[in-house]
């Protein structure tokens, strides 16, 4: 290969890696659920900024039950909102996570959260929010489920191997 076949194949290389998106900036994350609970109430996108909607999922908790951290960020809010605690927290992507209605908070102003942390726990049914910017996204794609590997056990009376840890599995 010549000197100019070889600069000139560096360049279109570059160029492509430029132009093309890489896999990881443009993967959505898979969060961690915040908790166990059931989601009863889905997201509903209102019509206009002012509408009716819920801008978020609400989980089917118990009063006191724990919520953890769906991923890392820095706490941008901590404090009451009509009588209950929330936490905003800012994640290195830019979204902006609420978890509220909770009874007890965790964090203040500024702290670091990491993943699975506990946030605070629940006063009855939990609120999770997601906004990107001013807009409020659905959470439900951006958290995974947690999975088990089936796994054969012996039938011979032999003590079976350990069960393979359960893995956090996304929507794509």
């Amino acid at each position: 290969m010549s000197e100019h076949s070889f600069r000139r194949t560096v360049v279109a290389m570059l160029l492509i890696a430029t132009i093309v998106p890489s896999g990881v900036a443009t993967a959505r994350p898979c969060w961690r659920p915040p908790t166990s609970a059931r989601i009863v109430d889905p997201f509903r996108a209102p019509p206009c900024s002012w509408c009716a909607g819920n801008r978020g999922l609400e989980y089917g908790t118990r009063s006191g039950q724990v919520i953890r951290a769906v991923s890392t960020g820095r706490v941008t809010f901590a404090g009451r909102v009509a009588g209950t605690a929330y936490v905003v927290v800012r994640h290195g992507d830019g979204r902006r996570v609420t978890y509220g209605h909770l009874m007890t908070a965790s964090f203040d102003r500024g702290d670091l959260v990491a993943r699975g942390q506990v946030v605070g726990r629940a006063a009855g049914r939990f609120h999770l929010g997601v906004r990107v910017g001013d807009r409020y996204v659905d959470p439900a794609p951006l958290i995974g489920r947690w999975e088990r590997r089936a796994r054969l056990v012996p039938v011979d009376g032999t003590r079976p191997n350990p069960a393979p840890p359960a893995r956090l599995r996304c929507r794509r």
